[in-house]
């Protein structure tokens, strides 16, 4: 099929764009042309701006696709253009995320038919109303569509998420045997799903009468605590056993709000997916080990040379101030 990525040289669509072609497919990006993905050389590319619908359009007609993934919308303006402009392609799909839900979850594991209001964040709000205009034009005809919704996705060419956020110091810590923070007691829990493992699905999707009118979740097999993400981290890179500090997630919030978004918004939820759909229609599977996928995210890190050093946060200012603390009021209770 002739497929056109409206991004293709992100995290998650890079998988994407080479699996495709390995399956025969033609591809075609449509980015902004300032990013650089190391791509099949068959892969055409078209520059422009997906909020302009001219360019949208000029899109559309160079590529004459016969299947579309968008990977970048995020508002439902930016959905309803798409909707106009790739009337009448065989079928659009859709990268939305598992932000739409509500959090905390009523029950684990979610089934995509989880309650999506209020959504976790605004991006997650924003990703649930684009799904609405896709599925509405899909109940209307003639725009058949399929949303499939990531969970925590990393790979080469991204970062390894830790309780405050996404910096690469993370992995220099991890190496040293530096402490790391931890929010709560650590036994929240997380999935990790390498982009390799969710690119296929969206391939898998590509054509797939089944998956018409569908949604998917594309997450982890292998759900773990974050204790257990840490110690899994400092395995893969035969790194010393880690020194795990627990802190409270609101003393966190409360000391360093600039770094604890992803933290509110996500790690210190537990969650789990079920991912049943995606196996029965999307042959989804899950076979790279989070061990295996960090290992060799860290290794593009390495080539890159972009890994920061420990000490380029403030992470030991935050553990001394909260082991002073600790301190303080064990006396006090102890008195």
């Amino acid at each position: 099929m002739d497929v056109l990525i409206i991004g293709g040289t992100g995290l998650i669509s890079t998988g994407i764009t080479r699996q495709l072609v390995d399956s025969g497919h033609d591809v075609t990006c449509f980015t902004r042309g300032e990013s650089d993905a190391d791509l099949p050389g068959s892969v055409s590319f078209v520059h422009g701006d997906r909020n302009d619908d001219a360019d949208l359009q000029a899109a559309r007609e160079t590529a004459d696709p016969d299947c579309v993934i968008d990977m970048v919308c995020f508002a439902p303006e930016q959905a309803e253009s798409a909707v106009e402009v790739f009337a009448g392609v065989e079928q659009y799909v859709f990268c939305s995320t598992v932000d739409v839900y509500h959090r905390p979850l009523a029950t684990n594991p979610v089934t995509e038919d989880a309650a999506r209001e209020p959504a976790v964040s605004e991006y997650g709000a924003n990703k649930a109303e684009c799904e609405d205009v896709f599925l509405a034009a899909h109940d209307e005809g003639d725009f058949e569509t399929t949303v499939i919704r990531p969970w925590s996705t990393y790979g080469e060419g991204g970062p390894v998420l830790h309780t405050l956020g996404v910096g690469t110091y993370y992995v220099d810590r991890i190496r040293q045997g530096k402490p790391i923070v931890v929010h709560g007691d650590g036994q929240s829990l997380w999935g990790p799903c390498h982009r390799d493992d969710v690119a296929a699905a969206f391939v898998n999707a590509v054509g797939n009468e089944a998956a018409f009118g569908e949604t998917y979740h594309v997450t982890s097999e292998e759900v773990i605590t974050w204790n257990q993400y840490h110690q899994t981290v400092a395995d893969a890179l035969d790194a010393p056993e880690p020194e795990l500090v627990h802190i409270p997630t609101d003393v966190l919030a409360d000391a360093v709000p600039d770094r604890t978004g992803m933290l509110l918004d996500h790690f210190q939820f537990s969650t789990v997916f079920d991912n049943s759909k995606a196996k029965r229609d999307l042959d989804f599977e899950y076979t790279v080990s989070f061990e295996e996928g960090v290992r060799r995210t860290v290794d593009r890190l390495d080539e890159d040379d972009a890994i920061d050093d420990w000490d380029s946060e403030n992470d030991d200012e935050i553990i001394a101030a909260w082991r002073e603390a600790e301190a303080t009021f064990l006396d006090a209770v102890g008195e």
